[in-house]
């Protein structure tokens, strides 16, 4: 852990923090309607062709381009998507629709738009090559190849491709039981009076929203106030009931901040205080043998230092092979004219895109006691230690989605 005095640079404190990173997680077989935003436990290879034989792209004529110079060409059969065609007889065509499977002998479907009907058959209109419009077989999937890698982070389309293989039930991981507290003597859950000196908890609703979007079980151990025996209470049965405890405040250097002592008593703390900003008091450890981060108390910093530190952490928890967001190369319209010896997070809105690069503009107040900015934020602009104006235009965006 740094001295007292430096702060860790994000990308060290990101590597020392991921090297702790390890599923343990139990797994369950599960219907394939139930994947949505599950991490796969195994490997998944194909075991049938998709499409499973030549079908058409178009309704049209399906024949062969030998054919194709005749004035006439009589239609020897109507083939609808689920029929099965019988081959194609010589000198004919088969009237085809879109997704049925093409005759044996037919090498090309023409599309009816360039089709004259005549009373006994067909004339093609303008020039046309071979395999036109036919959807080979295999040309999405094959089989025996590897379609879904373990570890992967199960999405709409990912649920589409394993249905179109055939798969009805697959093995993920058990979700990561994620224990949460909130500290501070001056929360109040929403929905209550607020008293002189008192402000809402959004912190809990925000880590539940948060890992809500992950797919994780939220075991909510809501607000405590500072009080260093209530604090080593909730830490330790929290520690106990979750595969990691995540809290908000108490991790600075107040009088009135105990997280960062209970940790020390109860485990051991390998990071505090980052070169990040906001967020600098950010604390990583373990309180007995559960992992453990401490969160600064301010809303926005809880919304940086989960992004930015914590989310890629729990999803290697979960199994997630890939676990880093992928951030994307963005303009930043409006970079800081000051260079900070912190690593910023800007909460930034998406306004265009120039060249295919995305334009980005940081919001005007990026107080870290501003939630409401992220609000009105598609993510937020990394601008590293040390660069400001125009050298800070070119930056990398990470987005909430």
């Amino acid at each position: 852990m740094p001295k007292h005095s430096e702060l860790m640079p994000v990308s060290e404190a990101l590597a020392k923090i991921m090297a702790n990173a390890s599923c343990k997680l139990a797994t369950e077989t599960i219907p394939l309607q139930q994947a949505f935003g599950r991490v796969l436990a195994e490997d998944i290879v194909a075991r049938v062709n998709v499409p499973p034989a030549d079908n058409s792209a178009m309704d049209g004529y399906a024949l062969r381009m030998t054919d194709l110079s005749h004035d006439l060409i009589p239609i020897s059969q109507r083939i609808a998507a689920g029929q099965e065609p019988m081959p194609l007889q010589d000198h004919t065509c088969a009237r085809i629709f879109t997704g049925a499977e093409v005759p044996a002998g037919a090498d090309l479907v023409v599309m009816q738009e360039e089709v004259e009907l005549l009373d006994d058959g067909i004339r093609i209109i303008g020039e046309h090559t071979k395999g036109a419009f036919i959807r080979r077989t295999g040309q999405d999937v094959q089989i025996g190849q590897e379609v879904l890698a373990k570890g992967s982070l199960l999405s709409p389309r990912h649920m589409g491709v394993l249905a179109s293989i055939g798969v009805a039930e697959i093995r993920v991981y058990q979700p990561l039981k994620v224990a949460t507290l909130t500290t501070g003597s001056e929360l109040v859950k929403p929905g209550n009076q607020l008293q002189t000196g008192q402000i809402y908890n959004s912190n809990s609703y925000q880590l539940a929203g948060l890992l809500a979007q992950l797919g994780m079980q939220l075991i909510d151990w809501g607000s405590i106030g500072d009080d260093p025996e209530l604090t080593r209470k909730a830490m330790a049965k929290a520690a106990e009931q979750g595969d990691i405890v995540i809290t908000t405040g108490g991790v600075s250097v107040g009088e009135e901040d105990y997280v960062k002592a209970t940790v020390a008593e109860l485990g051991q703390l390998s990071v505090w205080k980052l070169a990040i900003k906001p967020g600098k008091p950010l604390a990583f450890g373990h309180v007995a043998k559960t992992p453990f981060f401490g969160l600064p108390g301010n809303p926005a910093s809880v919304l940086v230092t989960f992004m930015a530190i914590v989310k890629p952490y729990l999803l290697a928890m979960q199994g997630v092979t890939s676990p880093y967001d992928v951030s994307m190369p963005a303009q930043l319209i409006n970079p800081p004219s000051q260079a900070s010896k912190r690593q910023e997070y800007l909460r930034a809105r998406i306004v265009g895109q120039e060249k295919g690069i995305l334009q980005v503009e940081a919001m005007q107040n990026q107080n870290s006691g501003i939630l409401s900015a992220a609000m009105h934020s598609d993510g937020l602009a990394v601008v590293p230690v040390g660069i400001c104006g125009d050298e800070a235009r070119n930056i990398q965006f990470l987005p909430f989605s």
